[in-house]
């Protein structure tokens, strides 16, 4: 892996940076030279990483440039693995790689929709999980868990509704301990329990 590393850094001016990690050859580089490490590393001969396995984000919302979009490539001539770190942000495009890897199609319309990373000159951009009208994008962290709205089939309207999401406070109390220790309220059937144990101790 070093030494394949090594050989891509001298033969390309593309990255930005290299380590192996978990035995994985892992690249870095920036949006303006990202085809041209990815068209490197699909043609040249000592790599012919000629597979796009996936395209992902990850989100570090503490950082300025809060995502990463990995590249992930696999060479079936050489047997080799490696993946290629992009670093942007909410409003940087990142070029969209299907012109060298027509898969990168719907992998990046995915990351597009559950992170709000732009491809630009991507040949077709939609959501691709998601709802019509969906708002935000899910797989970031600061994401609400419950979401904006709620789907549901409204008999009246004959037809699918979005509602604001609504939570009932009772059951938003939760102290976090074992429900067998945890509750100190009799919760409902627990009372049979305690007629029987007090029975119980009547006979012995």
């Amino acid at each position: 892996m070093e030494e394949l590393g090594s050989h891509i850094v001298q033969a390309s001016s593309a990255t930005t940076g290299m380590s192996v990690r978990l035995g994985e050859l892992m690249l870095q580089t920036t949006p303006d030279r990202l085809l041209a490490l990815l068209t490197f590393l699909r043609n040249d001969p000592k790599c012919l990483f000629r597979q796009l396995v996936d395209v992902c984000g990850v989100d570090w919302p503490e950082r300025e440039k809060r995502f990463d979009v990995v590249y992930n490539l696999l060479s079936l001539k050489n047997n080799q693995r490696v993946r290629v770190k992009v670093a942007t942000d909410e409003t940087t495009p990142v070029p969209s790689c299907v012109p060298v890897y027509q898969a990168a199609g719907w992998f990046e319309r995915e990351t597009y929709d559950l992170f709000g990373v732009w491809f630009a000159d991507h040949p077709d951009l939609r959501r691709i999980l998601t709802d019509y009208g969906f708002e935000g994008h899910p797989l970031r962290k600061d994401f609400p868990l419950t979401g904006f709205v709620e789907v549901r089939w409204d008999d009246v309207q004959k037809r699918v509704i979005y509602e604001p999401v609504k939570l009932t406070q009772e059951f938003r109390r939760f102290d976090f301990l074992s429900p067998w220790e945890g509750a100190q309220q009799v919760l409902p059937g627990d009372e049979k329990a305690q007629e029987k144990a007090q029975e119980k101790a009547k006979t012995n």
